[in-house]
């Protein structure tokens, strides 16, 4: 402990403080001494430069110049040390002694020589006592100098890793160059500007020595870095810092002393005034003093996440973006909201320079005013990461890239989520192409109205009342009402949805009518009520500007930006800042209010802090409450007390990481609270996802040898994979119905189940999508994390304590002792019933089941079996019965006498084994398996197969071809599991090893008998490897129904149900996990467990299901917090302690569940997903609210149905005089009445219709729905036909035709009935869904209009056309002949 502790003095507290230089024990006394002139030299060399020069420039590029020579020359001498390394060849060269080490030139090398020797250089005294020493070999490497000249170097690659830093490419060594030079440079003139007197001027020099020599060896790991290990651009935070640092200073004083800026006044503070430039001059002078400190704690993060979260917080905060996933996407989303901010100003600039009269509004400000309202819904509808985007234009553009893919194996199962992202972000590029355009247009209609003029200032306050009333509905009392316990004092909620009370879920969750009104009413919050308060704030003041015209436009683009993107992507804090706005600067303080729209802006950010410190203060109060703190170890009980007087002093830091967006951590995970660097929403800096070990990606002496991906944690990993698939399709569409609850950016949720326990962290929330990332933990998890997730399942409603007594409750209360105890928790209970698909685990012990040798027996009867079925199932048998290599090996087989008397078959788990003749015989194998060769082979022409419709059965009497080649075949397939099991059958731990050897494909043929097979390889790939894992899965029935399988009929069904509806697989086979992908109803798989000790094996049967999960809410800086504490805890401070305090449960806080969730090797999650984005037009419940999306295909569509229907409307009233009602119904109410079939087809319930969807139908259903949607066809039709002959006809009606004859002309004149049975479809209408303005609606459609019919191609329609033609020409010919008198009776 002493030890490790002065270890992080040395490396850790006093590294930091002089840029990386300390006194290691462990090197040489020479690489101690180096770096302790090295710093000395930069840290004297500016100081004296200063004291003893005159102040010029030309003292400061002398300084600079040095410092490039300087270190140009360590570098390049480092770089071409490491070169030689890498290429250079080792010479070994014996010597008589020690002594003998003077410089000389070698016998037969040409040039001179220089020799360096790191160990002469600590020559000891007890070195010299070894001059007799034996001799040994030397080894040297040749540094060449110059053409003929070289140095002997005798120094190792470790030791010149511990003297400098190593840049591998020419270009890290430029910038650090540059970088030292520009240190030097802007440093030193900071000095001649006189910003620095007395010893400050030394603190100053030791800032620039730091930074300096950070560039050559550096803190390794930094206070700051994110991983383990060296961390190459941690390297650069110290003279980036600090350059821009000095550039900012000088930038200040320029621009202060002059005075050339303009200053302004906002809310009574004066900003960019000379006396404001040169107090933050001033302040940024101490920051730079400051350096050593600020990098010892950590409070500056490496440059990349320091430049992603400054990108990331000016689009949020100013254009109203949303959260970022990398450097790229946030400079990507920053650049893109920059070029609609310049588009807007120009139209906002002329906009408020245009007159404006007294009830006029310029059409240049409409103008402005519909582009923001359509550019601001575009925004935020698109993703911050633009590589889905890349993907769609890609494939677009250059589909030749998309088959390029080979670090991808070939797999049997595509993977279809990069597809299904693409077709939604074409979803939403096609919706926004038409909603756009449509929203802008009637955004410019109503504000040329001057309806925000005439009613102010009246509808200003109703605008204000009414989003307030609406937000307190929707994000306040509805989540309320919906949660487990509502206000934390009823027991249940009052809201519940219909999965509530069911102990276990069979079906996906129910649509409710509280979902919908949710829906609703954020659709009309986000569509209607902001966007009218915005525009109507645009709108009031815009009319009142008479000064700064260029300020207000800036103004007015960044407001009107992000507060309608906001309201766009997450409304659900909007109305509080909006009400708030309003109460504080029209009622309470209304000479401080600069314009509403000015104040509403800068609300909105403040508000966004205000809620950070809130939930940060809450994570505190519960972390170190003293009722409920859990000591983890005596370190925790020591810093409890002196943390209490440090009060005050954490509640400033808790405001100062609340402004910069940093985490509050507790150290060592006690009550002592620290501030880290500021961090993304994303949070972790490395894009760390799980790689899942599998045959794909291993190789092959690995796979059959140790098997690496045979633990269990990386075998459940696909489980979380599932399910993150799942929250893809469903997540954004199950957040707009409110079945999390209340949600915003950085939110973090648990999932918890029977055996499932992930973290959720939702990262970017925008208008229709939501990218999220989870976390998946251990199934069988520490102790700590058992309790942990005993505490989130058990319900708290049984409580009747009250303080020290038990009185009870009220009916549907909680107790006094569980309402207290839930507030005081840093997580809540947001759902309990929340349905997701997934996979319904059961394993089951193989060696229970393969214990006795009669279970052995049958598990090997169903091998043989299994393996004649593939036989005669091969569409190469006829190959393999004239295949003369196999028939010529297996040609001894039909000999009488044959006997195979392998010492693998045994009596007691082969039913075909021969006693008398020890062995297997023909014969004997006839005996059992014949007849089951035979059934098989009759079954070969009824194989659904496509391969094998046109094969017939071969011969299979005793002697035959077949028979012989399912011999050989068994023969084979056993002896393999002989030698898989080392020839020890008999015993279970041998043949359990052996079958799951055959069951990932480990064949390994010894026996030259059986060398034949080699002539094919679908043999054993076809044959023999699906047999054993079919055995297996019939093994596994036959506990369930021991005799049904006797019958060969209901064998042969069962194994051809299980080819189809069924994946037995390894699971280390890629074909694994892309079955689980796409959602396999069931799978079977082997696993072999060997961890902490135990040797099993499990069956691993998975079933798709319905899974229930409750929803956990956790405080997001509770989360950001832990993960800080647990990065500078292990990756600065060096504790490898594994039962360390901070990971100890801690039920308030969920510490060690937290904690586990952190990237590895800091936390052990077994799954980290990639960044995904669920997208709301996946989720067809929330498509049946809302309605599809407004697409120009989908438009397309709509206008063709509704030409039909009016087409259908004007034929019906021409020839009969009804109405439009009439004829959708088919020529009137009797048909309905008296044709039972008609009746029936309307009356299918709607759950029964097919589902309103954006693809097209099948083409199989486009005659049958041109016909139905020809109502000038079904209008003759029904005309002709009389109450009488309806009824004669839908009583002797046939059934229907199938295919084409349904529609022939024998057909139309032949059977009426099925005429008439046709028109049924027009009485079923479906929903026509598109988008309106502001949102998404839903009109259903009338009787005529039909679903499939409104959704087909372009090409569909031109053939339902060219039917129609065909056929009312031919209807023309048939209907005076039906009219005719003597075809009454017809």
């Amino acid at each position: 402990m002493g030890s490790q502790a002065l270890q992080i003095l040395r490396q850790g507290v006093w590294a930091s403080l002089t840029g990386g230089w300390y006194v290691d024990p462990h090197q040489s006394t020479f690489s101690n001494c180096f770096h302790l002139y090295l710093w000395i030299f930069l840290l004297a060399f500016p100081f004296l430069l200063y004291m003893a020069l005159p102040a010029s420039l030309v003292v400061a590029g002398v300084y600079s110049a040095v410092v490039a020579v300087f270190f140009t020359a360590i570098k390049v001498v480092n770089y071409r040390l490491h070169a030689m390394f890498d290429l250079g060849e080792i010479i070994e060269k014996k010597q008589a002694s020690l002594t003998a080490e003077a410089p000389r030139t070698e016998e037969g090398d040409d040039g001179s020589c220089f020799e360096l020797d790191h160990e002469s250089l600590q020559e000891s005294q007890e070195n010299t006592l070894m001059i007799e020493e034996k001799a040994k070999p030397k080894q040297y490497y040749r540094f060449w100098v110059l053409p003929g000249k070289w140095l002997r170097v005798r120094y190792d690659r470790l030791a010149l890793l511990a003297l400098l830093d190593r840049n591998r490419r020419v270009g890290e060594n430029v910038f650090a160059v540059v970088l030292a030079s520009l240190v030097a440079f802007l440093g030193f003139l900071l000095l001649l500007q006189g910003f620095f007197r007395d010893i400050w001027v030394f603190q100053f020099c030791l800032v620039i020595a730091s930074c300096q020599y950070s560039l050559l060896k550096s803190v390794q790991p930094d206070a700051a870095s994110p991983m383990h290990g060296h961390n190459w651009i941690i390297v650069y935070s110290r003279p980036v810092y600090f350059c821009l640092c000095c550039v900012m200073i000088w930038i200040f004083d320029l621009s202060g002393r002059s005075g050339s800026l303009q200053p302004f006044t906002l809310y009574g503070v004066t900003f960019f005034s000379a006396q404001f430039l040169l107090y933050v001059r001033d302040m940024l002078i101490v920051f730079a003093l400051c350096f050593p400190v600020i990098f010892l704690f950590g409070l500056l993060p490496q440059v990349n996440t320091f430049v992603m979260c400054l990108l990331e917080q000016i689009d949020m905060h100013i254009f109203g973006g949303t959260a970022t996933t990398s450097p790229l996407s946030s400079l990507f989303s920053l650049i893109r909201s920059m070029l609609v901010a310049a588009l807007l100003y120009g139209f906002c600039l002329g906009a408020i320079n245009a007159p404006w009269g007294d009830a006029h509004v310029p059409v240049l400000f409409s103008v402005f005013c519909g582009l923001l309202l359509a550019l601001s819904y575009h925004l935020s509808r698109q993703s911050s990461d633009p590589t889905i985007l890349w993907s769609l234009v890609r494939s677009k553009l250059f589909p030749e890239l998309e088959n390029r893919t080979p670090e991808e194996p070939p797999v049997e199962i595509k993977d279809p989520l990069p597809e299904k992202l693409r077709n939604s972000v074409k979803e939403i590029l096609h919706s926004d192409l038409v909603m756009c355009p449509l929203m802008a247009v009637i955004t410019f209609a109503i504000s040329a109205s001057t309806v925000f003029i005439a009613l102010q200032p009246a509808l200003s306050f109703v605008l204000y009342i009414l989003a307030g009333a609406v937000g307190f509905i929707t994000h306040y009392l509805l989540p309320q009402l919906r949660k487990q316990l509502p206000w934390f004092c009823l027991a249940h909620p009052v809201l519940r949805s219909r999965e509530y009370s069911q102990f276990e879920v069979r079906d996906a969750a129910q649509l409710m009518w509280f979902e919908k009104l949710y829906a609703w009413l954020q659709c009309v919050e986000k569509y209607f009520i902001y966007p009218a308060v915005v525009l109507n704030s645009l709108t009031t003041e815009a009319r009142t500007i008479s000064y700064h015209s260029h300020w207000m436009a800036f103004n007015f683009v960044f407001a009107g930006m992000k507060l309608l993107r906001s309201s766009f992507c997450a409304p659900s804090q909007q109305y509080v800042t909006l009400c708030f706005t309003t109460l504080f600067f029209h009622f309470d303080y209304p000479h401080f209010s600069e314009t509403f729209l000015i104040d509403y802006y800068f609300m909105s950010i403040l508000f966004s802090k205000m809620w950070d410190l809130l939930y940060k203060l809450r994570f505190v109060l519960t972390y170190i409450a003293p009722w409920q703190i859990t000591w983890g170890s005596a370190f925790h009980a020591f810093a409890q007390p002196f943390a209490v007087p440090h009060s005050a002093v954490l509640f400033v830091q808790a405001i100062f990481s609340a402004i910069f967006s940093t985490p509050l951590n507790p150290v060592l995970g006690s009550a002592v609270f620290v501030t880290s660097y500021t961090r993304p929403v994303k949070f972790w800096e490395r894009d760390y996802n799980t790689k899942r070990v599998d045959h794909s990606n291993t190789r092959l002496a690995t796979q059959l040898d140790r098997n690496p991906g045979a633990d269990d944690n990386n075998l459940n990993s696909i489980f979380y994979e599932h399910l993150t698939r799942s929250l893809q399709h469903s997540l954004c569409g199950d957040l707009l119905l409110g079945r999390w609850g209340n949600y915003t950016t950085g939110d973090c949720f648990i999932l918890a189940s029977d055996y499932l326990n992930a973290l959720v962290h939702i990262i970017e929330i925008g208008n229709g999508l939501v990218t999220f990332q989870l976390r998946g933990l251990e199934f069988r998890g520490t102790y700590c994390q058992q309790r942990e997730v005993e505490a989130i399942t058990e319900g708290v409603e049984e409580d009747e304590g009250c303080c020290c007594c038990e009185p009870g409750h009220l009916p549907h209360m909680l107790s006094f002792n569980a309402a207290f105890g839930q507030r005081w928790l840093a997580w809540e209970v947001a759902a309990t019933k929340y349905v997701l698909e997934g996979y319904s685990i059961s394993d089951n012990n193989a060696a229970s089941m393969l214990q006795v040798f009669d279970l052995r027996k049958i598990l090997i009867t169903y091998y043989v079996k299994s393996i004649i079925y593939y036989v005669s199932r091969s569409s190469k048998l006829e190959e393999w019965l004239t295949n003369e290599t196999i028939q010529e090996a297996l040609q001894p087989c039909l000999s009488p006498s044959y006997v195979d008397s392998d010492p693998t078959f045994n009596l007691n788990i082969d039913e075909d084994y021969d006693h008398r003749a020890s062995g297997i015989t023909p014969s004997s194998f006839c005996m059992v398996y014949l007849d089951w060769i035979q059934y098989c082979n009759s079954r070969r022409q009824t194989c659904p197969s496509d391969l094998l419709e046109h094969f017939q059965p071969v011969t299979c009497e005793r002697d035959s071809p077949l028979v012989n080649l399912c011999f050989g075949l068994c023969i084979l397939g056993r002896r393999a599991l002989g030698t898989a099991s080392h020839s020890m059958s008999a015993s279970l731990e041998p043949f359990l090893y052996g079958l799951h050897a055959l069951f990932k494909g480990d064949f390994r043929i010894t026996s030259p008998r059986d060398e034949w097979v080699f002539a094919d390889m679908d043999l054993l790939n076809r044959v023999v490897a699906p047999g054993v894992r079919m055995s297996l899965k019939l093994h596994q029935d036959h506990f369930t129904s021991p005799d049904e399988y006797e019958d060969p009929m209901v064998l042969y069904d069962a194994i051809t149900a299980n080819e189809e509806k069924m994946l037995i697989s390894h699971e280390g086979d890629p074909v694994w996990r892309s079955a689980i992908l796409a959602n396999m109803p069931s799978l079977l798989a082997l696993r072999h467990i060997m961890d902490d000790g135990s040797d099993e094996y499990k069956i691993i049967m998975l079933n798709k299901r319905f899974l229930s999960f409750r929803v956990i809410k956790v405080n997001r800086e509770c989360v950001r917090g832990l993960w800080a504490g647990q990065q500078q805890e292990l990756v600065f401070l060096r504790n490898r302690n594994p039962e360390r305090g901070s990971i100890q449960n801690a039920k308030q806080a969920l510490r060690n569940m937290i904690n586990s969730s952190c990237d590895q090797p800091i936390g052990y999650p077994i799954y980290v997903s990639p960044l995904t984005t669920s997208y709301a037009g996946g989720h067809s419940q929330l498509r049946s609210v809302w309605g599809g999306p407004v697409s120009p295909h989908n438009i397309y569509t709509w206008l063709i149905s509704s030409w039909d229907r009016l087409q259908k409307g004007c034929g019906a009233g021409c020839n009969s005089g009804g109405n439009i009602e009439d004829s959708d119904c088919g020529g009137g109410s009797t048909s309905i009445s008296t044709n039972p079939a008609v009746h029936t087809t309307q009356s299918t319930p709607a759950s029964s219709l097919p589902q309103p969807h954006i693809t097209t139908v099948q083409p199989s259903m486009g005659l049958l729905t041109s016909l139905q949607r020809t109502s000038s066809i079904q209008g003759l039709l029904g005309q002709q036909l009389s109450s009488s002959q309806l009824s004669f006809s839908s009583t002797v009606a046939p059934p229907p035709l199938p295919g084409p004859e349904r529609f022939c002309p024998a057909s139309l004149l032949e059977t009426s009935g099925h005429r008439v049975g046709q028109r049924a479809g027009l009485g079923q209408g479906s929903g026509l869904h598109y988008e309106c303005h502001f949102g998404k609606w839903s009109f259903s459609g009338r009787k005529g209009f039909n679903g499939p019919a409104a959704v087909e191609g372009e090409g569909s329609v031109q053939t339902i056309r060219t039917q129609v033609r065909k056929l009312s020409v031919y209807l023309l010919l048939i209907v005076p002949v039906m009219s005719s008198p003597g075809n009454k009776k017809l």
